[in-house]
């Protein structure tokens, strides 16, 4: 199994994925981290929250090669990605993407990297409750641009 990704049910902990990119890890200055939450709101109406779905193996195989291009690309330590999915709650953690490396440029880009591709590469599927029901969402023409832009 590859350390660096998980897709998991169960919620983490920021302060202990934090600790595990640091462990042992005396090389790296930077540690870049960004996590992803249910929010109440999205297109102007009340979020309930969310259900995710994926394609197990293809995920995993679709986060494995974002994370070995940004390998290519920066010089960067470790990397951890984690994706929830299943029935999630406002409020609740989505995702977690977390870099080290020597220097923060390194780390703040790959982060972004990392997160940006994940958006439109890797096979999730969202399903937002609302007073209008349940409906599945489409990617955002946003996520697609910023993607681009690498």
């Amino acid at each position: 199994m590859n350390q660096e990704i998980s897709i998991q049910t169960s919620d983490f902990s920021l302060a202990d994925e934090v600790a595990l990119l640091e462990q042992d890890n005396p090389i790296d200055g930077a540690i870049v981290t960004f996590t992803g939450r249910v929010r109440n709101n999205n297109n102007g109406m009340d979020v309930s929250g969310l259900t995710l779905e994926h394609y197990s193996g293809m995920t995993e195989k679709s986060l494995a090669k974002i994370i070995n291009i940004a390998k290519t690309r920066w010089n960067i330590g470790r990397v951890k990605v984690i994706h929830r999915i299943g029935e999630l709650n406002i409020g609740e953690q989505i995702v977690f993407v977390g870099v080290t490396s020597k220097h923060r440029h390194d780390a703040f880009a790959a982060n972004e990297f990392i997160m940006d591709f994940l958006k439109v590469e890797a096979p999730f599927w969202k399903k937002e409750r609302t007073e209008q029901g349940e409906s599945w969402l489409d990617a955002k023409a946003t996520d697609d641009t910023k993607a681009q832009k690498w």
